[in-house]
């Protein structure tokens, strides 16, 4: 766990302090402890115990790239310096996936055609557009099995070619008549017609809509049904089920969020929502920011419930939601251990990937790019604006560089067919093009919100509307989702950007995940209707 200095906050010794400290003392050209690839297989493949310690002392040496003229880090080129002895079947994929990573992190992969003097590819844009644009026509009958999660491919395809610099209001027509009959009467959407609402698809349709804008698509949402169904999610220890009886989770709670700041519903309960008490004590956001600090794990992760496994994507979607409810230099501070969730969130990126893994010794994986390099816009939002915790005493909380060149060298399928993937090997799909392309995104650009008032909101509003608990929620919640963002090309403070200027990608807002203006101009819609 980081412990916390007077100046800032004292990072684990991940990818981001391990490449800092190569750019202040280079490394050597002297051999490595680190056994070779082929040599640790081979003394696995026996089976003897005493091979399995031996292969410590084996040493191989550093590797350089062919091509003289590139400038790449030996930090991204080889085997980690320090390995675990202990020869297990985790251990032996991770050797493989480094392997397969290699060749590509070292500019000798016959795959890519162009690398430049710092050994990163380009973005091929010319074929990512194609393969977006096919994903969102008809899809072969292999992928039947897909037909509950429609609404994902919607936003997954018009998120990606936003970032990739697209109009997608041309989809604008076609995507308000597909998702009107996936919409029930009862409010939410489902996966496909007649399918079951769940917030998860629900989620999806309302970002899709965002995406292509205007009025023909705001309207298509009938917001008093969605927030009858939100009411009827709500649970009274705080939390959202994701369809009525269905399982209750931190994806829940951050899909609610989102629907409900980018629609302007109300936050007041219906009768029939479990929560509802009488004294109206209770609304849709009573006791969120409590579940979702009851999710945090011994490791300092977040699970998707409480007592369960830390995962990535839990921790995005915990940090989002708190990030709705408050300025995340309260919320974040107030609810979460966040020395404790900076060490679990860095010591999910690897050397020499460079990408981020979901859990604790699982593998690198492309879509992670978002699910955890997107946590940390919301953590230095937190650590900068917060007056409980000092703030970062570094220029970045995470290795950019390294996400920039796995993501550009490993995660793009560099081929005719396009797309990004989750690593070499895998075949590139819609999920991970936008997953990746959000953590590329992430990575290129620096963002940041003013700190909140010196005032509290929560006192003022307090003692105006004579403690309130509704009214407070919601002054909170509309004062985040009114915050300004504002976002900056990161130049980089540690060495030169080592990508291209061309294949810099648009920014997205960092807690919404799609364009700042598309959020801007929902809620000024709804902000310009009375009711519902």
């Amino acid at each position: 766990m980081p412990s916390v200095r007077q100046k800032g906050v004292a990072f684990p010794w991940n990818l981001a302090t391990q490449q800092r400290q190569q750019q202040r003392c280079p490394a050597s050209t002297s051999s490595s402890s680190t056994p070779a690839p082929g040599q640790a297989r081979a003394n696995r493949d026996s089976g003897s115990d005493s091979d399995s310690d031996s292969i410590v002392d084996e040493e191989i040496p550093v590797h350089f790239p062919n091509n003289n003229t590139m400038k790449i880090p030996s930090l991204f080129t080889q085997y980690p310096v320090v390995r675990d002895p202990l020869v297990t079947p985790t251990s032996r994929v991770q050797d493989e996936t480094i392997e397969a990573c290699l060749p590509f992190l070292r500019g000798e992969s016959d795959d890519v055609t162009t690398y430049n003097e710092h050994g990163v590819a380009s973005l091929n844009r010319e074929n990512h557009l194609p393969f977006l644009r096919q994903w969102l026509g008809r899809l072969p009958g292999r992928l039947m099995g897909f037909d509950a999660g429609r609404p994902w491919f919607f936003y997954w395809c018009l998120s990606a070619l936003t970032l990739l610099g697209e109009d997608v209001t041309q989809y604008r027509a076609d995507l308000v008549e597909t998702v009107r009959y996936l919409q029930n009467p009862e409010g939410g959407f489902g996966g496909g017609f007649g399918h079951l609402s769940h917030l998860a698809t629900t989620y999806a349709v309302v970002l899709a809509l965002a995406l292509v804008g205007g009025e023909e698509a705001y309207d298509v949402i009938d917001r008093k049904a969605m927030w009858r169904w939100l009411c009827r999610l709500k649970q009274p220890d705080g939390g959202f089920q994701v369809c009525v009886g269905g399982e209750e989770d931190i994806r829940g709670a951050y899909c609610a969020a989102v629907i409900i700041t980018l629609l302007r519903l109300p936050l007041e309960l219906t009768p029939e929502s479990p929560a509802y008490k009488e004294d109206r004590s209770v609304n849709l956001f009573t006791g969120v920011a409590d579940y979702v600090r009851r999710c945090q794990t011994y490791e300092g992760g977040i699970s998707g419930q409480p007592n369960a496994e830390a995962h990535g994507a839990y921790a995005f979607c915990a940090l989002g939601c708190l990030a709705i409810l408050d300025h995340p230099a309260r919320s974040i501070a107030n609810y979460l251990d966040v020395p404790r969730l900076i060490s679990w969130l860095s010591s999910r990126q690897y050397a020499p990937e460079g990408g981020f893994s979901g859990r604790t010794n699982k593998l690198v994986d492309g879509c992670y790019s978002h699910w955890v390099g997107g946590c940390f816009p919301l953590i230095e939002a937190c650590l900068n604006g917060s007056d409980k915790l000092p703030p970062a005493d570094e220029p970045s909380l995470f290795s950019r560089e390294g996400l920039i060149r796995y993501i550009l060298t490993c995660g793009q399928d560099h081929g005719r067919m396009g797309g990004l993937r989750d690593k070499p090997g895998k075949f590139p799909d819609a999920y991970h093009t936008c997953y990746v392309l959000n953590g590329l995104s992430a990575a290129q650009h620096q963002w940041e919100l003013d700190p909140p008032s010196s005032s509290s909101i929560t006192t003022t509003v307090a003692e105006e509307r004579g403690n309130d608990t509704a009214s407070d929620a919601a002054a909170l919640s509309e004062a985040a989702a009114e915050a300004v963002w504002a976002v900056l090309p990161y130049l980089g403070e540690d060495g030169p950007q080592i990508f291209d200027n061309k294949d810099r990608i648009r920014p997205i807002h960092p807690v919404y995940t799609i364009p700042t203006r598309s959020v801007k101009a929902m809620r000024e819609y709804y902000g310009t209707v009375e009711g519902f």
